[in-house]
């Protein structure tokens, strides 16, 4: 949330979701135990995703939701640039090489247009960071708890709560296609994009992002 990035210099990406809830099934239980719903959902990457999902499985729990880079927890992806760049990614996951695999990750926060150099100095090392303090607490063949949730692309047209895709311009074109295609699908849906962003606009450009999720929450919540 806004209020979290502001306090916390650590705040944003996606990798430090996980650590929080990592399914909607996970998200749901949490926001009931604290009676605190139905909640404005906001997320980037796999945050984005578990939000949706979150809508389509707890409607009763969710206000409206924001995304950005994603659409639901069933990616697909058929650009080049992004292929390449997940091949790339995961194969340095497979033969356990921590920084390689962040480097990896990394590819994202540049995305397609630019060079990793061309990113603010401060904003990539905080992905490094979080991206190292996350992977290096998982191991080879640990148990997948994650709940999947199936059917989500034939089902989002269900959702009854306002739907916000807020993009990096140059972020890769499935993300913003799948961002997009969210927005298209639901019945009170539309999507902007962040010049000079790419999957993290929440980090490159976060007083521009954060002014636009308010003005969503407080349209929302009125």
């Amino acid at each position: 949330m806004p209020e979290q990035a502001r306090e916390d210099p650590e705040a944003g990406g996606d990798l430090g979701v996980g650590e929080v809830t990592a399914d909607p099934a996970q998200l749901g239980a949490l926001l009931r135990h604290l009676d605190t719903g139905p909640a404005v959902l906001a997320g980037v990457s796999m945050g984005a995703s578990i939000a949706v999902d979150t809508a389509l499985e707890h409607p009763d729990l969710v206000a409206a939701v924001v995304v950005s880079g994603a659409g639901t927890g069933e990616p697909y992806f058929t650009d080049p640039w992004t292929t390449r760049a997940l091949a790339t990614w995961h194969a340095a996951m497979a033969a356990g090489d921590l920084e390689g695999s962040v480097e990896g990750f990394m590819l994202f926060a540049a995305g397609p247009h630019r060079a990793l150099d061309d990113l603010d100095p401060g904003v990539a090392g905080r992905l490094r960071r979080m991206a190292r303090a996350t992977m290096s607490k998982h191991t080879a063949g640990e148990p997948d708890l994650l709940v999947p949730v199936r059917d989500t692309w034939e089902r989002v047209a269900g959702i009854g709560v306002p739907v916000l895709a807020v993009n990096g311009a140059l972020d890769s074109p499935d993300h913003i296609g799948m961002a997009e295609r969210l927005a298209r699908t639901v019945a009170d849906g539309r999507a902007i994009s962040i010049d000079g962003a790419a999957h993290y606009p929440n980090m490159e450009r976060p007083d521009l992002f954060n002014g636009i999720l308010e003005g969503f929450t407080s349209a929302a919540a009125s």
